[in-house]
């Protein structure tokens, strides 16, 4: 199962060329179009001894990796048959005035129906390292996702050196019911849903799980290489640990930007995140395996799926002929020492690491100046149950959840398409508020009152704004770690601590000369962060907590960007074949 990084025949049989030569550059750079089709359909696929029909794109688990070069077009055909409404994201491109192909169902376009097709039409501006793709409606991307594995320019080389491999390490969740009827059951009776039955890494449980020994991914490495891992947390609702026995990892990149290489025996990974890391082997056969272990990082107070999925590396020693007829079974297996599952000061240590290169080659354009500010509380909260019903929310309420204490109403028509048209009114409302409107004790004692309110309500920003946007945790029915996401940028983390954000004393601590810049960001359980970013991208863009219960529950926003002045600052007009509601 020892993956490699170059694409097979069959995958290269749905992949055709088209060259165009750019000539933006002084010397001509080649970007080519690469054409892929996604053909979503039903799959019988087993794992724990469960066969289940479930949604596929071309029929895999996890879905086909897409790999195309910085600065490359993109042109994604997806046909839709299945019975489900189908949207895809590619998630971390940044979608410069493409936003009719971010995805993101009644956000940016209306979902495909049954029988239908959309083809996605995007370049990759300035990004190079590991994103990845997923179902952006309801909770299919439990089982519809899949790497998109950004290569440098040609002749540009990697800021480290070349591996010998590069390998992708995707962790995702299994169901052994359908997600589908989960997250549906449980938005109608107002508790929280049931959990998945295993994590995987590659689609694979691993041998601790029942029944799944045979289901193991496994790592087959040479003694003496480097080895790229391009990791990829693309489970719904879990914040991953990731440690490999007796090894030690360099973590180069996260969200497809380059980072100051710094080692670490394990990683912390959220939904949404990607990172790479550089694996070297040892000189010489060890004569053992080991353990490529995952298991949850867990701050809330809710039911989770308290598992570990391993997949095992392997060292070849095909030069051994004596070894030849020796069993891997016989050789030893290390396991590594994962982090206890709330240890918050260990997710701390690990992301205050992360820096930004800063460097002349790629540099760190944080905004130093600052036009708007936002201060957004984020967490859960409660709605009232309906007249009756029985509700199995908190002392019989439906939970919720909220930014500002706003929990957002999907619309039933997309909002990118509402703005473009200038059609917004009972769509959406523009008046989303900056700060809370009853400040309190965000960490402290939470108020008696925890009914949110619902509207679909969204910021309005002039094209070019910067913008700085404190997240602050609240302990309304427990604090808890919330990795936001927000499509259509990067944004730089300058700052983050725990208690409540103090304006006076904590901006003076922010990094404003190296910060990570990412797509997804931890907000600390009980805790803040700060990021800045640019709003230089025109659209509707979506931001959301990427634990898929949240989002479910209202935890989601979206920022429009007006269009500019120059045709280059402008939205591009619709394509054609946008999906209509």
């Amino acid at each position: 199962m020892g993956a490699s990084f170059l694409p097979s025949p069959t995958f290269l049989a749905v992949f055709l060329f088209s060259f165009v030569i750019l000539s933006v550059h002084p010397e001509p750079a080649l970007a080519i179009t690469r054409h892929y089709k996604f053909d979503v359909m039903l799959q019988n696929v087993t794992r724990l001894c469960h066969t289940k029909s479930m949604v596929t794109v071309n029929g895999k688990f996890p879905g086909p990796r897409i790999v195309a070069r910085e600065g490359d077009r993109l042109l994604i055909k997806v046909t839709n048959h299945v019975q489900n409404n189908i949207s895809i994201h590619w998630h971390g491109i940044r979608q410069l005035r493409s936003g009719w192909a971010d995805g993101p169902a009644y956000i940016t376009q209306c979902p495909i129906q049954t029988g239908q097709s959309y083809v996605y039409n995007y370049t990759i501006v300035g990004q190079r390292g590991t994103l990845f793709w997923h179902a952006h409606i309801s909770w299919l991307r439990s089982s519809l996702y899949g790497p998109i594995l950004i290569l440098p320019k040609l002749g540009t080389p990697y800021p480290f050196a070349k591996p010998y491999k590069e390998v992708p390490i995707i962790f995702g969740e299994w169901f052994n019911a359908d997600p589908e009827a989960i997250i549906n059951q449980a938005m109608q009776t107002g508790g929280g849903p049931n959990v998945s039955d295993a994590y995987t890494i590659n689609g694979l449980p691993g041998p601790l799980y029942n029944c799944s020994a045979k289901d193991t991914f496994k790592l087959k490495v040479k003694p003496g290489k480097t080895y790229l891992l391009r990791m990829i947390n693309a489970a719904l609702n879990d914040e991953l640990f990731f440690s490999i026995a007796n090894h030690t990892l360099t973590v180069v990149d996260v969200d497809a930007i380059y980072v100051k290489p710094f080692d670490t025996d394990t990683l912390l990974i959220t939904p949404g995140q990607t990172t790479n890391v550089l694996l070297k082997t040892k000189p010489y056969h060890p004569n053992a395996n080991f353990f490529m272990s995952a298991r949850p990082y867990m701050t809330g107070q809710g039911t989770f799926d308290n598992s570990t999925v391993v997949g095992i590396l392997e060292y070849d020693d095909s030069h051994k002929t004596i070894q030849s007829s020796r069993s891997i079974k016989k050789l030893p297996l290390y396991k590594p020492n994962l982090p206890p599952l709330n240890d918050t000061s260990f997710a701390t240590n690990f992301t205050s690491k992360l820096r930004s290169l800063a460097s002349a080659e790629f540099p760190a354009n944080v905004p130093q100046k600052v036009d708007r500010q936002f201060f957004f509380t984020v967490g859960l909260g409660t709605n009232p149950c309906s007249k009756n019903q029985t509700c199995q929310g908190p002392n019989g309420t439906r939970f919720a959840a909220s930014i500002n204490n706003v929990s957002f109403v999907m619309p039933t028509t997309a909002l990118l398409q509402a703005h473009h048209f200038g059609q917004s009114n009972g769509v959406y409302s523009p008046i989303f508020p900056i700060s809370p409107l009853i400040p309190f004790n965000y960490t402290g004692t939470p108020p008696n009152n925890t009914m949110v309110s619902n509207g679909t309500k969204l910021v309005v920003l002039p094209f070019n704004t910067s913008v700085e946007l404190i997240m602050q945790d609240t302990s309304i029915l427990g604090a808890e770690s919330h990795p936001l996401h927000l499509h259509g940028f990067n944004f730089f983390v300058v700052g983050q601590g725990f208690g409540n954000f103090d304006p006076k004393k904590d901006p003076t601590n922010f990094n404003l000369a190296d910060p990570v810049e990412r797509n997804t960001v931890g907000v600390p359980s009980g805790g803040w962060v700060a990021i800045r970013f640019l709003a230089d991208n025109p659209g509707v863009w979506f931001m959301h907590c990427h634990l898929e219960v949240h989002t479910s529950w209202g935890l989601k926003m979206a920022w429009v960007v007006l269009d500019g002045k120059l045709p280059s600052e402008k939205v591009l007009p619709p394509p054609a074949d946008l999906p209509m509601c």
